[in-house]
């Protein structure tokens, strides 16, 4: 009975990576399509569709699904999305970002707002927690494509702000107007990035305590799992234990 049950939990495991997999090809595809939409419908001449495709690649979405997004933005059956950001107060105070791409804002705004209730939590009015976070542009790679020393010295020749080098790899922080141009200077010198887009970088964090910690990153987890829902930001810090349970 003890093998069953442990065979049974990695399927659940399997099952809930699979629908978590799938929810996040969508979203990619989402911004892809939006992206193509508002430019031209190739990425050498489209930097926001660029960027959306690198992404796409870098969580390993087949080339197909990539290329069918981009047709949609051309198509007759093609929907039409609004970006909106919301900002809010998870349990604690610890300030909330959520950036949304949705065809219904009325049904996207009233989902955010009951998913904030529904955790203890707040949403706010837009600006209201914005200016504790620093819009910037981030490309990250492995810690074995440079050393610390190379990847600082080709960043900042490229125009990128700061390096943050450690054991997990590299981010090299940019401004947001050149992120495009910093992220071709150092495709061309170390290949294609495991991650690049723009993010809400926090100035300060907030410690909290496992309690705080474990209601905060269900509100997250919670709004992530929104189909509307693209990216999600907070200013705290949690123990690794606890990010490790919530993520078992």
């Amino acid at each position: 009975m003890a093998g069953h049950s442990q065979f049974k939990n990695i399927m659940h495991r399997k099952g809930k990576q699979d629908k978590v997999r799938s929810k996040l090809f969508g979203k990619l595809a989402r911004e892809i399509t939006v992206a193509a939409k508002l430019g031209m419908p190739d990425p050498a001449f489209n930097p926001r569709l660029r960027l959306a495709v690198l992404a796409a690649r870098a969580e390993n979405m087949p080339k197909d699904n990539i290329e069918r997004a981009i047709k949609k933005a051309s198509g007759a059956d093609q929907e039409n999305y609004d970006e909106i950001r919301y900002e809010g107060y998870a349990p604690g105070g610890v300030a909330v970002i959520v950036e949304t791409l949705t065809d219904n804002t009325n049904r996207t705004a009233g989902e955010v707002r009951s998913i904030f209730t529904k955790a203890g939590g707040n949403l706010a009015t837009t600006g209201a927690v914005s200016f504790m976070f620093d819009h910037v542009g981030v490309v990250e790679y492995d810690a074995a494509k440079a050393s610390p020393d190379d990847m600082l010295e080709a960043a900042i020749e490229a125009g990128a702000e700061d390096v943050v080098s450690d054991d997990s790899g590299h981010q090299v922080i940019t401004k947001t107007d050149t992120l495009h141009e910093v992220t071709k200077a150092l495709e061309a010198k170390f290949g294609e990035p495991r991650k690049t887009g723009m993010v809400w970088k926090p100035q300060n964090t907030v410690a909290v305590d496992d309690e705080a910690g474990e209601k905060i990153l269900k509100l997250m987890d919670a709004l992530d799992d929104n189909d509307d829902v693209q990216n999600v930001y907070a200013n705290f810090e949690v123990s690794d234990a606890l990010v490790q349970k919530m993520s078992a």
